[in-house]
């Protein structure tokens, strides 16, 4: 099968790199950086391409050799390039994380007779397939809570914090309004917002705040309650209010000295060097997701998944690249191997209710040291 990768960053390379060690796979790799492309193959069996992938007439032009396609674009490219790749009729694992509404173009998959999964990262993601998975096993589902966040592992001052993806992207998480389910309607938070702080063994006290994160749950899962929150060291929240409402995060331009510039703009350029993770930083990703609901016989049972990862340091790839990226991954195989073959745009959690699916993706993520807890409780 030839598989494509569209982008070569922090996760578009390990997960090339980890598709080219599976036999019957030819794997290349598509970017606009040519540094990027030339790292990545000193280390791992890839074919590069050097393209900009901004246009959509550049994608299906990329793409038209390929079986198969995993996009790991930045969010404001997602939905564009997810639609190219379709028009090209190419089946596609995303994990682009775009504001738009994937099952917009359900139609379009479908008359092009392709399987398209969207949001195929950690969370949303696996934290979807895990959703996925309690409601299969219950009567009837009534809530659900994910807590999920990507950390470096030392604390450096002002953000401790590291991206362990697009910047861009995490720009978004502090101002896209989070939507969330409340007795049985959708409402809109604000992004930030509703603090509260968990303990977690091993890390100790981090603070979560509400983010955009359930995205296809809202209409795939038949929940009274559902929530999604960022995690972060505690003092994160209150610093990027203060840059957002300050006006730093803006996408008006606004004129200085005779010059038209957009604010978020010159904040990315000063905070993505001190946001960047560097190939030495040690980074941790921690998620919990609780599901509850009713079981058989009527009685209230609750689903709890957990997961702390680290950064791998044989191998020298960070935990957000490989919670992330090896979902992905292994979805990639899922479908190469026939084991789900449903066309259309598909939600991660409707793989969650096939249970070959999950055993596949949870025996796969733990060959490669991703590992997830689960405990079950009847109240």
């Amino acid at each position: 099968m030839k598989i494509i990768v569209l982008g070569a960053g922090l996760i578009g390379g390990p997960m090339a790199a980890d598709l080219a060690r599976e036999p019957g796979f030819e794997i290349s790799v598509a970017d606009i950086h040519p540094a990027a492309l030339s790292r990545l193959k000193a280390r791992a069996p890839v074919g590069t391409i050097e393209a900009d992938l901004s246009a959509p007439a550049a994608v299906r032009r990329v793409v038209q050799d390929f079986d198969l396609v995993l996009s790991a674009v930045p969010g404001f490219m997602g939905f564009e390039t997810l639609r190219a790749v379709l028009e090209a009729g190419k089946k596609i694992v995303d994990i682009s994380f775009f504001p738009e509404d994937p099952f917009a173009l359900d139609a379009l998959a479908r008359e092009k007779r392709v399987t398209a999964v969207v949001d195929c990262g950690v969370a949303p993601g696996m934290s979807n397939i895990l959703v996925g998975r309690a409601q299969s096993r219950l009567d009837a589902i009534a809530s659900v809570l994910i807590y999920v966040g990507g950390l470096p592992e030392v604390r450096e001052w002002p953000y401790d914090y590291k991206a362990g993806f697009s910047p861009a992207d995490v720009i978004e998480e502090y101002t896209r309004p989070a939507r969330y389910v409340q007795n049985g309607a959708v409402v809109i938070r604000p992004a930030l917002s509703e603090p509260e702080f968990l303990d977690f063994p091993g890390i100790g006290t981090l603070e979560a705040f509400n983010t955009d994160g359930l995205r296809t749950l809202i209409s795939t899962i038949p929940a009274s309650d559902m929530k999604e929150k960022t995690l972060r060291y505690p003092g994160h929240i209150e610093k990027m209010a203060v840059l957002r409402e300050t006006g730093f995060f803006g996408l008006e331009e606004i004129e200085v000295n005779g010059a038209r510039v957009r604010p978020r703009d010159v904040t990315a350029k000063l905070l993505f060097p001190k946001w960047k993770l560097g190939p030495a930083d040690r980074d941790i990703t921690i998620m919990r997701v609780i599901v509850e609901g009713t079981a058989s016989g009527g009685r209230r049972r609750r689903y709890t998944y957990e997961l702390l990862d680290r950064f791998d340091r044989e191998t020298g790839i960070h935990s957000m690249a490989r919670t992330t990226g090896y979902t992905a991954t292994m979805v990639v195989r899922m479908l190469a191997r026939g084991l789900y073959s449903r066309e259309g745009i598909i939600a991660p959690e409707f793989m969650g209710r096939e249970p070959e699916c999950v055993e596949f993706m949870l025996d796969g993520l733990k060959r490669r040291g991703v590992a997830y807890q689960e405990t079950i409780r009847d109240l």
